[in-house]
């Protein structure tokens, strides 16, 4: 219970702001060795403690009490450039980096694993890894669609799993997953030399979700793991909060039953199925790799606005996504007795139309590149630094209004997000008791 509390309240410390994303907003970072690996052999790794959350049947291989700890610093370079097509009504500004606090995001996880039996495990995890943070300028082209908007999933992971045989070990978890939803946009008061008006949404809730895995050694040197993780619905609902509006437009919106409209936000963090494989080709070399998919079509995730003023009819827009593949490879090198080295590429699909992203969610497609040291300091104790390089290309915005600013309308946002990419740094520790 001691080594639990402890792993909460590091966990804590480093979701502060929460993660951000690229590839879809569920991450395989979260301050452990897959940021070196590009997240290669996720569910078939099982050589820490993370494994309670990666894939709980991992932790028949682990001895005895194990805590990891990890943190982790993400930069993001997602910046609009304001196209030719956009409205001239809505000004030049750019909206300064969209994600984080100025493209910094911190991040992190703690695990603990615990053996009661030589075939029975028990484990807890904490992990942001789910969610994106924005922060766009007040005054930017695309304010009447979204400004601020913060969507966090942290989830807390009990486990248990048991080893069936010599080569068969399952293991489940149950995801109680804490979201956190807030959306800021600017309302078109039309009226030359009026300030923007402003709509607020904010809310928290609970979701429950279900983690299963397995774990087969194929051979003495080669294993494989399988895992499926259930959606978790987050039933955001929240008052729709009302600031700024323009002479006559509180009685408008008033009469069309908007200033006390409840507003439904349901968020299904998606489901997803990851199978992965280690092979140890010798005493230093180990491959590793991915083939997963998330069925993102049933995020439910929408946009907040106002499309016409002057006539409102609603307060959110549905927007239209696809599910994601997911592929990796990598490698291990056991250099010396006490360091091993970690490479990893990894290649998520897109989950909306790579011609038309939506400024609420500016990530699509990513390319990982990853690559990390572990050191073993003693029979208790290792630590491991790494980096990765999430590469997203550049991200085309395509929307039209169906009226110009000065007829009430949000008016159109054309233009790119280009060379989006991001670093991750993490550092992380595991000890065994």
């Amino acid at each position: 219970m001691r080594s639990l509390a402890v792993a909460v309240m590091l966990t804590t410390a480093g979701l502060g702001t929460g993660p951000a994303a690229a590839g879809g907003l569920l991450l395989y970072e979260f301050g452990t060795a897959e940021v070196g690996l590009a997240a290669a052999g996720y569910s078939a790794r099982a050589q820490d403690a993370s494994t309670a959350f990666t894939n709980p049947a991992g932790m028949t291989r682990l001895a005895g009490t194990q805590v990891l700890a990890g943190g982790q610093l993400m930069w993001l370079n997602n910046r609009f450039s304001v196209g030719s097509g956009s409205s001239a009504a809505l000004g030049a500004d750019d909206g300064g980096r969209a994600l984080g606090a100025n493209g910094f995001v911190p991040g992190g996880g703690a695990f603990v694993t615990h053996s009661l039996s030589p075939d029975l495990r028990i484990g807890f995890a904490v992990a942001g890894n789910f969610g994106s943070i924005l922060d766009y300028d007040d005054t930017w082209v695309g304010r009447y669609r979204v400004q601020d908007a913060t969507i966090l999933g942290i989830s807390f992971v009990p486990s248990i799993a048991y080893r069936v045989n010599d080569k068969l070990s399952v293991g489940a978890g149950v995801n109680a997953m804490y979201g956190v939803f807030k959306q800021q946009v600017a309302i078109n008061n039309v009226v030359p030399g009026t300030p923007d008006g402003q709509l607020k949404l904010d809310d928290n809730a609970w979701g429950l979700g279900a983690n299963l895995g397995l774990m087969y050694d194929v051979t003495p040197a080669t294993r494989i793991g399988l895992t499926w993780n259930s959606r978790v619905e987050l039933d955001f609902e929240a008052p729709a909060q009302f600031s700024g509006l323009g002479p006559g437009f509180s009685g408008l919106f008033g009469a069309r039953g908007l200033l006390d409209a409840q507003v439904k936000l349901g968020v299904k963090v998606p489901q997803q199925v990851m199978a992965s494989v280690l092979t140890q080709l010798d005493e230093r070399w180990a491959l590793l790799g991915n083939v997963g998919w998330q069925q993102w079509s049933e995020f439910g995730e929408v946009e907040v606005g106002v499309e016409n003023t002057l006539n409102p009819v609603g307060l959110t827009t549905a927007l239209d996504f696809k599910d994601t593949w997911h592929v990796a490879v990598g490698a291990q090198l056991r250099v010396s007795d006490t360091w091993k080295l970690n490479f990893g590429v990894a290649y998520d699909s897109g989950f909306q139309s790579s011609d038309d992203v939506s400024p609420l969610l500016p990530v699509n497609a990513a390319w990982r590149f990853g690559v990390g040291g572990e050191q073993q300091v003693s029979k208790v104790m290792k630590w491991g630094i790494a980096g990765e390089l999430l590469y997203g290309g550049t991200l085309e915005v395509d929307k039209r209004s169906t009226l110009a600013p000065a007829l009430g309308g949000r008016g159109n946002l054309v233009g790119s997000y280009e060379t989006t990419a991001s670093v991750v740094v993490s550092v992380y520790g595991n000890w065994t008791f």
